[in-house]
């Protein structure tokens, strides 16, 4: 049970996460980030604290899906 509620909380912040970062033309980030990319974008080190959250997150949800597919494995 505990997994699977972390996965929904990693699944939500990695969406979150995704459309935070500073679009390169065109996609979903440009859409909804036009007002966040003074707040979020302005600096190449508030990017790359974005991207190492993101593969910190990433891993973690990674993590999450291969301990839940175990787990299903050893109960059935």
């Amino acid at each position: 049970m505990g997994f699977t509620i972390a996965l929904i909380v990693f699944s939500l912040l990695m969406m979150l996460l995704v459309l935070m970062h500073k679009g390169k033309g065109g996609g979903l980030s440009d859409m909804f980030g036009g007002g966040m990319q003074s707040s979020v974008g302005g600096s190449s080190v508030a990017e790359r604290n974005l991207d190492r959250i993101t593969v910190v997150v990433g891993l973690l949800w990674f993590a999450c899906i291969v301990v839940l597919g175990l787990l299903m494995k050893i109960n059935n």
